[in-house]
């Protein structure tokens, strides 16, 4: 049983909303026996890697399915992280964030049994969807690790990766660079999945890594809040 989370004074891991986004769905624990490990190294491994990236026509979806995203985590290896999900590979992301930490503190975080990614939006309305809000508290498993605002529109590097990741559903990598130049933040790396979508209500849910191939390993958590 991995250790339970810390609980903050801004975002309590033991709020029984959080808790029962842990629980798989009727359907998760079939799909969720997961290659998750493998990619949690690939992602640790990226300076060894090349990307097969396959190009295609993109569809636009701009909302989630119910049961289930795309989820793409990418960044140069001495820069910040960033998170993109699509309803599918093909899809133009519907979201688009920087989060507060850099690349080699994720994976160092990944070297633990469970990774969760928690985003805590303190928006006091309820006119727009959950994963429409702008401003984030993130933490990443129970430490808070700062504030986010979810980007309006795609700079080079984010339509760079989005381009040559079109028709990719899992994976992991390096990615050639913007014009193939050389970036003094190292390398362009990037770890692609399909998540299982788990609605709370409409201020919460979560989305899980699912894993194909049977193999036990880490497990990866986004979760979204809202609070008022």
């Amino acid at each position: 049983m991995p250790p339970p989370l810390q609980s903050s004074l801004y975002f309590p891991m033991d709020n029984p909303t959080i808790l029962s986004l842990l629980h798989p769905t009727p359907g998760e624990k079939h799909k969720n026996s997961s290659n998750g490990g493998a990619l949690l190294r690939m992602f640790k491994l990226f300076p060894m890697l090349t990307s097969g990236c396959k190009m295609g026509k993109p569809r636009r979806k701009p909302l989630l399915n119910h049961t289930a995203a795309t989820c793409t985590i990418f960044g140069y290896r001495k820069g910040r992280v960033f998170l993109a999900i699509q309803a599918d590979p093909n899809c133009v992301p519907m979201l688009v964030i920087e989060l507060p930490m850099l690349t080699s503190v994720l994976q160092k975080e990944m070297e633990s049994d469970v990774v969760r990614i928690a985003l805590e939006s303190e928006t006091k309305t309820h006119k727009k969807k959950l994963l429409e809000e702008f401003v984030w508290a993130v933490y990443c498993n129970g430490r808070k690790m700062g504030h986010s605002i979810r980007k309006k529109h795609l700079c080079d590097d984010e339509l760079h990766v989005t381009q040559l990741l079109r028709g990719v559903s899992t994976g992991a990598g390096v990615l050639p660079t913007l014009n193939h130049k050389e970036s003094s933040d190292g390398e362009l790396t990037y770890m692609r999945a399909r998540f299982e979508r788990v609605v709370g209500s409409k201020d919460s849910e979560a989305l899980h890594m699912i894993n194909p191939d049977g193999a036990p390993g880490p497990k990866l958590s986004i979760f979204f809040l809202r609070s008022y």
